[in-house]
């Protein structure tokens, strides 16, 4: 009855393969979601949008209207006021 022998050294080397997979994985690329503050508008005293000023200001009178976002372009829930 040697098959149990046999089973048992092929799912202990399937183990162990897995075991290496995961950790080679894990340890070529790190992800990291990266959530950064990104200007997507301006606004000027009366709280209209200057012409040709979007999205970043370019005169000190006008308020920088900005939202955190992921790397997709999307503002996650609960990451921006």
């Amino acid at each position: 009855m040697n098959t149990h022998k046999v089973t048992f050294a092929a799912l202990a080397a399937m183990a162990a393969a897995l075991s290496v997979a995961m950790l080679v994985s894990s340890l070529a690329a790190p992800v990291q979601a990266k959530i950064s503050s990104v200007d997507v508008s301006c606004t000027n005293p009366g709280g209209q949008p200057p012409g040709g000023q979007q999205p970043s200001c370019q005169n000190e009178a006008l308020t920088q209207e900005s939202e955190n976002q992921n790397p997709s372009g999307a503002a996650p829930p609960g990451q921006n006021p």
